[in-house]
């Protein structure tokens, strides 16, 4: 494969053998984290701990990941993958449509009190989440949702971030002009959504699911308070489970932390090219 650069003169430029270093230092750097995962979950409680650490991998790899998929969270891992895909996807659908529909409001639409409403909607990001932790935690119980996943999807279906970020991109790459002629065609305001908005909104919808889909998938924090004591776990709680106990067994955690990461590589590599692509058009409206 050849790596090439693109002039604004429409000319190309071959890459020296400088950038390919560098890219391969910064793959070797991207990869090691997960390669010496697996080397951790390959190895034993003694090995994985001794020094100088092992890089090679060991014999109790499938060992480890039966008793992860057997033992983790109480019902195994297979449940807390599914709890898992079902939090973060509903999580990340709802994120996506509830931020495209209000980011194309506050950037293309015109009513009374917009400008107000988009800054206390900026202004919410400035709030740490750890604040809103208690008040959240006593609700739940008041609706009867303590330890129910519906208690890690309801409050997380829109963010202020998925809004901002709709709306900056929705102002530089939807035209009022088209919005008019949809208009003069007759076309009411569900059939702009969902003719024009939508299409055009399709790359900065894929950069935010992806965004949203990852946190949602390594949030930690809120559900180990709100599952606490849930047989019904997620897998950052059912990994968390694996640490209990009299001594810490490194090996299988890390063996834990192994399937837990596979779903999201497998949702880059199929998606990972509107991603990218989305990202490359944000960059350059931007």
């Amino acid at each position: 494969m050849v790596l090439r650069r693109t002039t604004g003169a429409g000319r190309t430029h071959h890459a020296g053998p400088l950038s390919y270093a560098v890219l391969v230092v910064a793959a070797l750097v991207s990869l090691f984290p997960l390669y010496w995962t697996l080397v951790a979950a390959s190895t034993d409680a003694h090995r994985v701990v001794s020094s100088p650490p092992p890089l090679v991998p060991g014999a109790n790899l499938f060992k480890n990941l039966c008793y992860v998929w057997q033992n983790a969270g109480g019902r195994g891992m297979g449940v807390a993958l599914l709890n898992s895909t079902l939090v973060a996807g509903s999580v990340t659908l709802g994120t996506v449509v509830f931020s495209v529909l209000a980011g194309f409001a506050f950037a293309k639409l015109r009513f009374a009190g917009r400008g107000l409403l988009m800054g206390l909607v900026v202004a919410t990001l400035a709030v740490p989440a750890q604040l809103s932790v208690v008040p959240l935690f006593i609700l739940m119980k008041q609706l009867g949702w303590g330890n129910h996943l519906q208690a890690l999807i309801m409050p997380t279906l829109v963010t202020a971030f998925g809004v901002f970020f709709m709306r900056q991109y929705l102002v530089q790459a939807l035209p009022t002009e088209l919005l008019e002629a949809a208009r003069s065609d007759g076309a009411n305001s569900l059939r702009v959504v969902w003719h024009v908005v939508l299409p055009i909104a399709r790359p900065a919808m894929a950069v935010l699911g992806m965004l949203t889909f990852v946190q949602s998938w390594n949030d930690f924090l809120w559900p180990i308070i709100a599952m606490n004591g849930s047989t019904n776990p997620t897998v950052q709680v059912a990994l968390a489970g694996l640490g209990t106990g009299w001594s810490t067994d490194w090996s299988v955690i890390m063996a834990g932390a192994l399937i837990g990461t596979l779903p999201l590589l497998l949702v880059f590599v199929l998606f990972g090219r509107q991603i990218v692509g989305g990202i490359t058009q944000g960059a350059v409206k931007g």
